[in-house]
């Protein structure tokens, strides 16, 4: 080694990663600004609590929890593969759809490979990319913070291995209808693994919104992501799952960690699978809910983005961070934004007095400021 050379620690990968940011806790708000009885929409959580069935049957389960997990999960992915009509080994099961997002990237796409994913969205696409060292594409959403299925499928290059979209997108809320993603899982070149994330997928009302799991008849290579971490409301249990061919699903079970999924997760996402109250009551107020808020916002002024999720996106024209530091101090947490939509902040639908809170604290916000 040359005198005063030094090699670096990591990779290049592993420097330009960033680690990812959470909703602010809002036990750590109240330590750090002495408030109480703050709300929390900053995370999509669901606001009714988790499934009643799911506590009741992970406090039962506790006393076992000297012995390791089903490292197969089959109650779990079997009560799922019953659910949507699929065979066993079509069902992968991911410490949250964030790991399965994290073992895509490293399982079907090589360094000299490529990915194609919308920008903005969720930001795991882009940290699993960029972990695994893959190089990526982002394409640009329209003016209106949609998809644009063309600029998607243009980005598409003959080494593109994967093709990320959130439907409905985080943190736009947009959605990309039927006749829009029939033609795009149409049109993707076969070697193409198609890859849906429809984590908000109970809350669309949009009439021409559809599960990709309707159109699994397209193509062969396609993914479709769901959680457990927001209408089921057991987001620490850290459980979600993925629906595929099962050639696709059986590489991604190489590749996931033993026991990845831990026991009390499976067991609460067992229970609150069969808890269909419990979502449909959080279906229900968030449907009654998110157009209410919207609405609020815009008569004070505010651009609010159309959505299809448990969330609204908000311009304040001016910097969102400012308007975050803000609202933290009247004890409401929402989550700001990064270039190119540095002005918007994501706001979580809560109960109906979490969003009159919300209303009420943003008009003080910019009475204030007029």
């Amino acid at each position: 080694m040359l005198p005063g050379f030094m090699d670096p620690l990591v990779p290049p990968n592993v420097d330009r990663m960033i680690p990812y940011q959470p909703g602010k806790p809002l036990e750590e708000l109240e330590r750090e600004l002495g408030i109480t009885q703050a709300i929390k929409l900053a995370s999509n959580e669901n606001p009714l609590g988790p499934s009643p069935k799911a506590v009741e049957a992970i406090r039962a389960a506790a006393t076992q929890l000297h012995l390791y997990p089903d490292g197969a999960a089959h109650a779990l992915r079997s009560a799922l593969a019953e659910r949507h009509g699929v065979s066993l080994d079509e069902v992968v099961l991911g410490n949250g759809s964030n790991e399965l997002i994290d073992l895509i990237c490293r399982t079907f796409p090589s360094r000299d490979d490529h990915v194609v994913f919308g920008k903005p969205s969720f930001v795991c696409y882009w940290l699993g990319c960029t972990a695994a060292g893959v190089p990526f594409t982002e394409v640009p959403l329209k003016d209106d913070l949609a998809w644009d299925v063309d600029a998607m499928l243009e980005a598409v290059e003959p080494r593109t291995k994967v093709l990320f979209l959130a439907n409905p997108n985080n943190p736009t809320g947009a959605h990309v209808g039927k006749a829009e993603l029939s033609r795009l899982l149409r049109e993707l070149p076969e070697r193409v693994v198609a890859v849906i994330d429809e984590a908000y997928v109970e809350f669309p009302d949009a009439e021409d919104y559809v599960t990709a799991l309707e159109l699994r008849d397209l193509r062969e290579r396609l993914l479709v992501l769901r959680t457990f971490s927001k209408a089921y409301g057991i987001a620490g249990s850290r459980v979600g799952y993925a629906l595929g061919p099962a050639e696709l699903v059986g590489y991604l079970h190489r590749m996931r960690a033993p026991f990845n999924v831990n026991s009390l997760g499976q067991i609460g996402a067992l229970a609150a699978l069969d808890d269909t109250a419990h979502v449909e009551r959080y279906v229900a107020l968030n449907t009654a809910e998110r157009p209410r808020v919207a609405a609020g916002l815009r008569e004070l002024g505010l651009t609010v983005a159309p959505s299809q999720a448990n969330f609204v996106l908000v311009d304040f024209g001016r910097p969102g961070r400012e308007v975050y530091d803000a609202l933290l101090r009247k004890g409401v947490i929402l989550r700001p934004m990064p270039a190119p939509i540095d002005t918007w902040l994501r706001i979580t639908i809560g109960t109906p007095d979490q969003n009159d809170r919300l209303l009420g604290a943003v008009k003080e916000l910019l009475d204030a400021s007029a």
